[in-house]
């Protein structure tokens, strides 16, 4: 491919592709496996400990050639900085809309044929008794996929694993996840909670209470 000028084109996606692998390599960290083969997926992003994990991520995307999307309070969007993370793959959120979280990314799936979204199940870098179950519902109400994305940092590995077609049975799907993760270490070990979701602690609440009564 040439400009008009007969000299080489400028590729954004090959200049990306570029840029994630010099990154990884610069820092000694090297990808496993192959990326996703489905067109549209969520994408569990863990164990997610450290601000690190976002540039790691997205070298990882730009080395894969996935073009990730991720999603951000709208306000963070808002003035000059908002064109850069809309550029690396942000979508606004605005949380006081009628439409939950959840159904305006189900509609941002039906929008697109394909699209990799980024989630953060774990919900922030610090430790939390049980993941956001936002992922799940997500891809159950969007019909795609759940990928596992990681980021193993005892050995400076990143990868896919998947994909999981959520079938209702929230333990039963959760425990694919568990068993996923179970040998994944993040930046700092201490900070990534148990690999469970809400609705599981709910459950088992319950059941102990009938076992009680």
């Amino acid at each position: 491919m040439t400009d008009s000028l007969g000299g080489p084109a400028y590729d954004p996606d090959a200049m990306k592709k570029a840029v994630g692998k010099a990154f990884l390599a610069a820092l000694g960290w090297k990808g496993e496996g192959a990326p996703p083969e489905h067109g549209r997926y969520v994408l569990i992003a863990a164990p997610h400990t450290s601000n690190w994990d976002f540039p790691f991520t997205l070298a990882f995307a730009w080395a894969y050639g996935i073009e990730m999307r991720w999603m951000g309070k709208h306000t963070l969007f808002e003035g000059p900085k908002g064109w850069f993370f809309r550029r690396v793959g942000g979508v606004p959120v605005v949380r006081h809309e009628r439409r939950s979280m959840v159904q305006q990314m189900v509609d941002l799936f039906d929008e697109h044929e394909r699209l990799a979204l980024v989630v953060p199940a774990e919900g922030t870098r610090s430790l939390m008794p049980h993941w956001k179950s936002g992922f799940y519902h997500i891809a159950r109400g969007a019909n795609v996929p759940i990928v596992l994305g990681y980021l193993d940092y005892s050995r400076k590995r990143g990868g896919f694993g998947g994909p999981i077609e959520p079938t209702g049975d929230i333990r039963a799907d959760m425990d694919r996840v568990r068993a996923f993760y179970a040998d994944k270490v993040g930046k700092f070990p201490e900070k990534f909670g148990p690999i469970r979701l809400k609705e599981e602690l709910e459950a088992d609440a319950i059941a102990a209470a009938k076992r009680a009564s």
